[in-house]
């Protein structure tokens, strides 16, 4: 269970609530936006993310607190674990090309009824941020911020996408080489007080989370 809530996912949803601007997460994926643009693009990006479901919890978790919708946060909680591209090689491989595309198609229907279902349940009346409303552009994410968000994503799914040649050990290594990689860019790209800031993020997804997925982890077990 603690190597399922990856310590690499949760560092990337402390990084998305302290580094990316809310305002502008609002502008494009917040509540007030087209269902079917901010559903499309949080479908298309979440192929990419190969996480199984525990580990797509914090990310999802941080995407939202970052601003999206709820009906996008549960679209990155269905589609990620279900329709990433690993998950298809895989399952082209074993079951062929016809079962890839009834995944995909499967994914992307339930995905969207899903987020339909999570907005109309839980979502309050949006109000379009002050950005949305003056017309203003704004920066999703500075340039240092994105390398930092770049490396954790790559430490998280570069394991994964090794080839079944790969040694396990090996995936442990190429972990410990990008870990290591990303302290670095931290410390020196940022100032103290925005590394303090990262941290607390993260420590508040692990506190919230962890307790959770234990918790549930042990009834699916007995039941």
């Amino acid at each position: 269970t603690y190597r399922e809530l990856d310590a690499r996912a949760t560092a990337l949803a402390g990084a998305l609530v302290a580094f990316v601007d809310r305002e502008a997460v609002l502008d494009h994926l917040g509540a007030h936006v087209s269902k079917t643009k901010a559903f499309s693009v949080a479908s298309g990006a979440s192929f990419l993310l190969a996480a199984c479901s525990c580990t797509v919890i914090p990310v999802a978790s941080g995407l939202f607190f970052a601003g999206a919708g709820i009906g996008v946060a549960f679209i990155v909680l269905w589609v990620a674990p279900a329709a990433n591209i690993l998950a298809l090689l895989y399952t082209g491989s074993i079951l062929g090309a016809q079962m890839v595309i009834l995944r995909v198609v499967a994914a992307l229907l339930m995905a969207f009824v899903v987020g339909w279902i999570m907005s109309f349940a839980f979502e309050r009346t949006a109000v379009a941020p002050v950005s949305a409303v003056a017309g203003a552009t704004r920066r999703i994410i500075g340039r240092r911020e994105l390398g930092l968000l770049g490396l954790i994503l790559v430490s998280l799914l570069l394991p994964n996408y090794l080839g079944a040649g790969v040694s396990y050990g090996e995936k442990v290594g190429v972990w410990a080489l990008l870990t290591a990689l990303v302290a670095g860019y931290a410390l020196v790209s940022f100032p103290r007080a925005a590394l303090l800031g990262w941290l607390r993020e993260t420590w508040w997804f692990v506190r919230i989370i962890l307790p959770l997925l234990l918790v549930g982890v042990f009834l699916v077990g007995v039941i």
